[in-house]
């Protein structure tokens, strides 16, 4: 399916479906509020809680990458917590010297490939690997992609106050 602004509509029961889709639409909802941004905006804060916009998006890199990967396949994964100070899982966002916009919207695409591949490839029933991020009692994958849903949208939605106040794109 195409990637576009609008909502998927796809006429499927299949939760892996529908999750790859849905997961798809927020990725780029956020990559085209943030390309709407120039880079003094990418890297300044515009609200009172202090995170950037390009903050923002190395937290959704990591985070789906601590989910699918080192959550529920239990790989190895280099700095799980590399979207915090100091990978603090406690401690503010932050993005390493010299990381741009480009660099971080091409791993956040790559960690949409990962997930798409672990959605086609496993049941939502299943239980996420133990001795990676988990090491015992993991959650079902479908219970990993509401997680991770959920933080799209509602990152999503946070983006859209930011990107309106720096007069970049909003919405869907």
């Amino acid at each position: 399916m195409p990637l576009s602004d609008r909502e998927p509509r796809l006429d499927t029961a299949d939760p892996a479906a529908l999750f790859t889709a849905y997961l798809d639409y927020y990725r780029h909802a956020v990559d085209r509020k943030l390309r709407s941004l120039s880079d003094a905006d990418l890297r300044a804060s515009r609200l009172p809680s202090g995170w950037s916009p390009l903050e923002l998006l190395i937290h959704l890199v990591h985070m789906e990458r601590r989910w699918f990967r080192w959550g529920f396949l239990a790989e190895p994964v280099d700095h799980p917590w590399g979207d915090h100070a100091a990978e603090d899982p406690d401690g503010p966002w932050a993005v390493p010297d010299g990381v741009g916009l480009e660099e971080l919207l091409e791993a956040l695409h790559a960690g949409g490939t990962v997930t798409g591949e672990v959605l086609a490839s496993h049941s939502m029933d299943e239980h996420g690997a133990v001795n990676g991020r988990f090491t015992e009692d993991p959650p079902t994958l479908a219970w990993i992609c509401f997680h991770v849903l959920q933080e799209y949208a509602r990152h999503a939605g946070h983006l859209d106050v930011s990107a309106e106040l720096a007069g970049g794109a909003t919405g869907e």
